[in-house]
């Protein structure tokens, strides 16, 4: 038999229901891999290993008992860190949370649990998931399995080292300006951002500013169309929700696409910000990718404003003001952390639904003079991983921010917008870095970017690449 952790979710899935692995079995196969190479990715904050065996007992005998089974039931996940978990520490990746312990469930973890899944603890995240890679003060940096002296990517880092690493199969993520796509770029994984109010923020998440949500990590199509169909489930009192997909995600994979218009572009929207030549050669060869495939690929202007960035700046340093931590809790906070703070103390309300506004009018627009294109194709990232010392070496929070926008300038994008992307796996360079690219669609059309994915997917196998120290 093939071993476990190199099995995708839906492969598991299938083992559980034939009774060729028990739940008991699968978990701890999981867990020990944690237990060995966890601490060295820096992939979880917390292990809730004696809880996960639990849960794993109880779903053996469910299925023993028979009747109504999950879908999902036994396979092992884990859950972000900046996701509410009721009777687990959620720290948000800040010594001043350390001690947190919720009273209830994010409805997505809410979700997750009603399919079966069971969550082996906490992946690591950068303070509030503030920043594009993942460190703290807690356990430190995420670091891709490719390259442990380089970052995994944030803000959803260590969810994505785990799962290429083979600690869990998949799991979800947080997206507000590029977290789940930046580290499947930085990881050689899947990471898929759904539209928005695809998946609810709810019951105390935040979905004012419209710009992040939940999304599946994992590493292939499949296991991504199979738990955002298990997560995509409006709670009552969304403000933004989507209706439940007429077709299932799952369904969509199975679909052949049809000769797609793709509308491509490299040029950042940022003045001084270019992709270095890694990058342009992934972008380029997913193009041909395309092209082979039937599609039409168009060359356009980078349809989005400059003056985004800063708006989008205000909106995301007021919502971090707003996150209440004790006052005598200030002082453990990052540099960083009080760098977006103290911008967002800064801010009028007028300031902030100025900055709303123009995000909105300014992405409409941009959706306007898209709406003749079925996709969109640009590199996930303008550059391959890098040094877990890099973005913050000067200390500066500006000079942070700067080496930030360097590296992913293209992910937020659709955060303003909307719309569904996702990052693909599909080139490694000469070093053996995994660099991205991003595929994006018209808001709401999750279904129809699925179906590219897995067609792109199963022209170019990306599954049997791994890590060879963690193979």
């Amino acid at each position: 038999m093939t071993e476990l952790h190199r099995l995708d979710a839906t492969d598991q899935a299938a083992l559980l229901r034939s009774g060729d692995v028990s739940a008991v079995e699968l978990v701890q196969h999981h867990l020990d891999r944690i237990a060995t190479y966890g601490e060295r990715l820096g992939a979880f904050i917390t292990v809730t290993a004696d809880r996960a065996l639990m849960q794993a007992g109880a779903a053996d005998e469910r299925r023993t008992a028979g009747g109504d089974i999950p879908p999902m039931l036994g396979v092992p996940t884990a859950i972000k860190d900046l996701n509410s978990t009721a009777g687990v520490p959620t720290t948000f990746g800040s010594v001043a949370m350390r001690d947190f312990v919720p009273q209830v469930n994010a409805y997505v973890v809410d979700m997750m649990e009603a399919a079966g899944l069971i969550s082996l603890g906490k992946t690591n995240t950068p303070e509030f998931g503030l920043s594009s890679y993942t460190d703290n003060d807690l356990v430190g940096p995420a670091r891709t399995p490719w390259d442990l002296s380089r970052n995994a990517g944030g803000s959803s880092g260590g969810a994505a080292t785990s799962i290429a690493a083979g600690l869990i199969p998949f799991a979800q993520g947080t997206d507000g300006g590029g977290s789940i796509r930046i580290p499947a770029s930085a990881c050689g994984i899947f990471g898929f951002k759904p539209s928005r109010g695809r998946v609810s923020m709810g019951p105390t998440g935040s979905d004012v500013s419209g710009l992040a949500g939940n999304g599946p990590l994992s590493r292939s199509v499949r296991d991504a169309a199979t738990m955002l169909d298990l997560i995509a489930h409006p709670m009552p009192g969304d403000l933004r929700p989507l209706p439940e997909p007429r077709v299932h995600f799952a369904q969509w994979i199975t679909y052949e696409p049809k000769r797609l218009r793709i509308a491509r572009w490299s040029a950042t929207h940022l003045e001084g910000i270019d992709p270095q030549p890694d990058a342009m050669e992934a972008w380029e060869r997913a193009s041909r990718l395309l092209e082979s495939l039937g599609h039409e690929i168009i060359d356009i202007t980078n349809p989005f404003a400059a003056e985004l960035e800063p708006q989008f700046n205000v909106i995301w340093s007021t919502g971090i003001a707003t996150v209440p931590i004790p006052p005598e809790a200030e002082h453990q906070l990052r540099a960083n952390t009080r760098y977006w703070r103290e911008r967002g103390h800064r801010t009028s309300g007028e300031e902030l639904m100025a900055a709303m506004q123009f995000v909105e009018a300014t992405s409409r627009q941009a959706m306007i003079d898209l709406d003749s294109y079925d996709a969109f194709l640009t590199p996930t990232l303008a550059m391959p991983p890098q040094p877990v010392e890099w973005f913050n070496a000067s200390g500066d929070p500006v000079e942070d921010h700067w080496r930030e926008l360097q590296f992913t300038p293209y992910t937020a994008l659709y955060n303003m917008s909307g719309q569904p992307a996702a990052s693909l796996p599909l080139h490694w360079n000469d070093d053996g870095l995994p660099i991205g690219v991003m595929l994006a669609a018209r808001s709401g059309d999750d279904g129809p970017l699925f179906s590219l994915c897995a067609q792109v997917e199963a022209a170019a196998p990306w599954a049997e690449r791994r890590p060879p120290a963690f193979s």
